[in-house]
């Protein structure tokens, strides 16, 4: 599928011991079904035409012709068909038997991919019956076709670059070095296991955590089917449990029990992205590897797969609040140290009643609580002006009074004023100039205070804004410490709220769920009515499309046509077509051209994945053309169809 996704599927059917007529016919229905799905890569589990619990079965002759003959079955049903399969099979090469995955499409086997640990403990006797699988790439003949065997085989896809899939089976992964890990320096980006893994007390919560830290490890798609119902139950039981795992995100897991198939697209984009940024994942190893070439036909298929709306955010909320507390004490644990090196006593900080100053103010009381300095040296200064509301003011007053730090008010009226006079700016013009002007003088009063009282501006502008560019140059967009520098407006708004919830104060809860509920508004223009009549979301787009479009662009690199498609999807209901379209060409514009203003952040700490820091994340020059991206964005509007 375009823009490298790919459906994968994990089946279990329902197998009788021993019975490969049966068991071939099942695996020939799920492929037929999987088609219907649209499934290009489908696995099966250990053994799966024989089934994994024949025992000294497998020494028998009539058994292992019978899974021949169900193997080469299976091949002919594939034909005229790109989908590839990976089955398992008991295969004898050279009087010895294996146990194998077959990779199958289109009417031929691949490769045969042998198991090369075979557990031989407790419940499991496999030495008994297998021989262990060798790196030396051997070509066999099946059914007078040439086959590779051997365990270092490679797979690639001449239609998609990223996709390369590699095969190991069930013990394969539980050992201290699995083969998986040899094959994705080689270049594997999907893991196959066919696994017949038993089910035991505790066994589900250790084999899902194998499952998606090796796909974590690696930087891959890892798909582990599983035995389940059908086969014997002598001395074990096996549940089904299936994983569909992307670098160490669960896509889709089977309940166990009920032998249900499970599906999921995998984004390869998404993982070479990953490993293109990770230096450190070398290929080492590709040397000893036979690589097998096949095409895959590209299809127009709709997007299944869902995504956060908030990527920034963990859904969870035992796991939100976690991640919240965690984000406050790195950006106070910054702060901290910052106040230790300057060896400062005091902290000014610019407080409007909106949410990203009082984020910085709540980060810098907890920082002062670990330093023992007392929070009335934290000056919380505000600076009313045209635009300031009796709403906004009030709940400034009310947090410093509530935290214990010491409020000054300053008006800066009679200062702008002034300033127009002195640049011959009509007052009337609400312009640039008349809504810079104000945050200008807003920070050289900061500045000059810090310098009064022998302390430091703290920062307030988040992550989100330094994307769009939505700040005064030198005016907020400049301070000492910038605190929020890494914390986009989605995330601003949790931890605010988690102070709120966790503040045992109810005063100054009430305060915090009020500007939580107050419109994001830099308030530079009058109010109308009384109420903030600029409002940040109006003129530049709604923050959590921004950043949405931030998180994928930024961590992953995503092309303009790939992040429209998936916030179409995720948004679905929310914003329709022409309104994506215009806040991602909006976005996509002001990132680029606002990134002069990022080249002289001041410092402040990171906090998750995404950053723009010049000195780290986003090594970026000022003066890069966005026309590469631009004109994927005009392509994208004449297939819309849009004016």
């Amino acid at each position: 599928m375009k823009d490298g996704y790919i459906k994968v599927a994990a089946v279990t059917p329902k197998v009788k011991v021993a019975d490969c007529p049966y068991n071939t016919k099942l695996v020939i229905d799920e492929i037929a079904d999987a088609r219907e799905k649209n499934v290009q890569l489908i696995v099966f589990p250990e053994l799966v035409i024989s089934s994994y619990t024949c025992g000294d079965l497998f020494l028998q002759g009539p058994l292992l012709r019978d899974a021949k003959k169900g193997l080469l079955e299976i091949v002919e049903a594939t034909k005229g068909d790109s989908m590839i399969v990976v089955v398992g099979v008991p295969y004898v090469v050279h009087q010895k038997l294996y146990n194998c995955a077959a990779v199958i499409q289109n009417g031929q086997i691949l490769g045969l991919v042998p198991k090369t640990h075979l557990p031989n403990y407790n419940e499991f006797y496999e030495a008994r019956h297998f021989t262990r699988g060798s790196k030396d790439i051997e070509i066999i003949m099946i059914d007078g076709d040439l086959v590779p065997f051997g365990t270092n085989l490679l797979f690639e896809c001449l239609d998609i670059p990223e996709l390369v899939i590699a095969c190991e089976i069930c013990e394969d992964l539980w050992v201290p070095l699995p083969p998986s890990t040899n094959h994705a320096m080689a270049g594997a980006t999907v893991i196959c296991n066919t696994s017949a893994s038993d089910e035991t007390t505790t066994k589900e919560n250790y084999r899902r955590n194998l499952v998606s830290n090796q796909s974590a490890r690696l930087v891959s798609a890892y798909v582990y089917a599983n035995a389940g119902d059908g086969e014997s139950t002598q001395d074990v039981v096996y549940s089904g449990h299936n994983l569909i795992c992307e670098n160490g995100s669960i896509l889709a897991e089977s309940k166990r029990f009920c032998n249900e198939t499970i599906y999921a697209q995998i984004d390869l984009q998404r993982l070479s992205s990953e490993r293109r940024r990770m230096t450190t994942f070398l290929d080492e190893t590709g040397e000893d590897y036979f690589r097998v070439k096949f095409s895959m036909e590209i299809r127009d298929l709709p997007l299944e797969r869902t995504y956060p709306r908030t990527p920034f955010i963990p859904s969870d909320r035992t796991e939100r609040d976690k991640r919240c507390d965690e984000i406050l004490t790195i950006q106070a644990m910054g702060l901290k140290k910052r106040l230790e090196h300057t060896h400062a006593q005091s902290a000014v900080i610019g407080i409007s009643g909106g949410l990203d100053s009082t984020l910085a103010v709540l980060v810098t009381a907890r920082a002062f609580d670990m330093l023992g300095i007392p929070r009335k040296n934290m000056i919380c200064v505000t600076m009313p002006c045209y635009g300031t509301t009796d709403r906004t003011y009030t709940n400034a007053v009310t947090l410093i009074d509530r935290l214990g730090a010491t409020l000054k008010e300053i008006n800066i009226i009679k200062a702008v004023e002034q300033h127009f006079a002195d640049i011959g700016h009509d007052p009337d013009e609400h312009n640039v100039v008349y809504e810079n002007s104000q945050a200008r003088e807003r920070t050289q009063i900061l500045m000059d205070l810090a310098n009064k009282y022998n302390g430091m501006v703290i920062g307030t502008g988040d992550l989100s804004e330094l994307a769009l560019g939505w700040a005064t140059y030198n005016g907020d967009h400049m301070s000492m410490y910038a605190v929020n520098s890494s914390v986009p407006k989605t995330l601003v708004r949790y931890l605010v709220l988690y102070y709120a919830e966790t503040s045992g104060d109810q005063t100054l809860a009430d305060v915090l769920m009020d500007v939580l509920d107050t419109p994001v508004s830099p308030e530079l223009l009058p109010p109308e009515d009384g109420k903030i009549a600029q409002k940040t979301e109006d003129l530049v787009g709604p923050y959590e499309l921004h950043d949405f479009f931030l998180y994928y662009m930024l961590r992953f690199g995503f092309a303009p046509k790939k992040l429209f498609r998936m916030a179409q999807k995720t948004f679905e209901g929310a914003y329709d077509v022409p309104t994506i379209y215009k806040w991602l060409r909006t976005f996509t514009w002001r990132f680029f051209a606002q990134h002069f203003k990022r080249t002289c952040l001041p410092d402040g700490p990171k906090v998750g994945s995404v950053a723009v820091s010049p000195r780290g994340d986003l090594r970026m020059p000022t003066d890069a053309s966005s026309n590469l991206w631009i004109r994927e964005l005009e392509s994208l509007k004449s297939e819309l169809g849009l004016e």
